[in-house]
């Protein structure tokens, strides 16, 4: 009793710890309203016209900033359908092998029925032993969540959660969101930043009146600090998204950029890669209405994805748009806006913009020689 006492005790500390970086973010946010609506906006601004208009185009970048954080945060990273999961006889019949290539014989038997394409760097089958599972393609085990997530980018402790294939529009969202509130901060807050340090232009009666006391002194600290603070959080945020943003043409994860998948003829950065226009629907879906707006609107069921190599492996089933795919039968999460078969089928068979043939052309010859080897195989 005492051991599972203490570790209980010990998971409730560290999830009380991981929402410390939260923590953080929200206060510094309630900060920023506070500074902003009542210290510049109702105390620093005088003219009525100017006034009004800052508060009405703050708040809505405000409140598109939180729906899209809170989205990030609470909306729950999904895990492989239960097709991925070893049925009772498997397990069995897989702990009763002691050897690793009978282990392997077994779990490729499984994955011929599965639309699985990814191998690991020795060419087995991706098979995650806490959860018992065939990983999907792109799925990665998380250490913190302790479950797999498909189609994982990132455990993010900002947002206490796993980013991936749920979520990763909101997190791309409230990237964006979050760095137009610290421009919009900063470009606004300015001029009573310049007023405040020039003080008319003679920097030692700024310093007399900042030490005799004046009543609008308090207003004047949150103003500079205000701008200083939204200044360095737009530099970061600004890196960040433009990372992430090319992340997206690219259609990589961040665990995919730092180590490429791996299929049966190698390794292939570029495997998923279907050229800007597709990639970018693949996330943030067809319908151009939903893409401003924190609500689930991407591509696909996450379990399984279309690639430029699909048809390279043998052993596995084609995705092609008349096939309908095993795992679209169960059923699907709540956050899906469009079965995967037509989802794939659409992205499979559209005419290539000019960005993706010249995209496909540069594969082209790194394609055909993963076809060779594939035919030799």
């Amino acid at each position: 009793m005492a051991p599972s006492g203490s570790g209980s005790i010990e998971k409730g500390c560290r999830r009380v710890l991981y929402w410390i970086p939260v923590l953080f973010i929200a206060l510094i946010v309630a900060w920023s309203y506070y500074a902003y609506v009542l210290q510049l906006c109702i105390e620093s601004i005088e003219h009525t016209a100017e006034k009004v208009i800052y508060l009405l185009v703050y708040h809505v970048i405000f409140i598109m900033f939180v729906w899209a954080y809170w989205q990030t945060i609470f909306t729950r990273p999904m895990n492989p359908l239960k097709e991925f999961h070893l049925s009772y006889s498997d397990k069995e019949l897989l702990e009763r092998e002691d050897r690793g290539e009978s282990q392997q014989e077994i779990l490729r038997r499984i994955a011929r029925d599965l639309p699985i394409y990814t191998r690991t760097n020795s060419g087995a089958i991706r098979f995650c032993d806490r959860c018992q599972l065939l990983k999907p393609d792109r799925c990665h085990h998380c250490s913190v969540c302790n479950k797999c997530i498909l189609k994982m980018d990132h455990h993010c402790p900002w947002v206490n959660n796993c980013v991936g294939f749920s979520n990763y529009k909101f997190f791309m969202l409230f990237l964006a969101y979050s760095l137009l509130y610290c421009l919009f901060i900063t470009a606004t807050d300015l001029q009573y930043f310049i007023k405040f340090w020039l003080a008319g232009g003679r920097a030692h009666f700024r310093l007399r009146e900042y030490l005799n006391g004046l009543p609008d002194t308090q207003a004047k600290f949150h103003i500079l600090f205000l701008f200083f603070s939204a200044s360095m959080f737009s530099v970061s945020l600004a890196s960040l998204l433009t990372y992430h943003c090319w992340l997206v043409c690219k259609n990589r994860s961040t665990l995919e950029a730092v180590r490429a998948p791996v299929y049966r003829h190698g390794t292939d950065k570029s495997g998923f890669s279907l050229g800007f226009s597709k990639n970018f629907r693949q996330v943030f879906g067809d319908e151009v209405k939903y893409w401003p707006i924190p609500v689930f609107s991407g591509l696909g069921d996450g379990c399984s994805f279309p690639t430029c190599l699909v048809n390279l492996d043998p052993e596995q089933p084609s995705l092609s748009p008349t096939r309908s795919n095993p795992v679209s039968k169960s059923g699907a999460d709540s956050r899906q806006s469009k079965p995967l078969t037509e989802s794939q089928s659409r992205l499979l068979t559209s005419t290539p913009s000019w960005s993706e043939i010249d995209n496909a052309t540069d594969r082209k010859g790194a394609s055909n020689q993963g076809m060779s080897i594939e035919q030799e195989a």
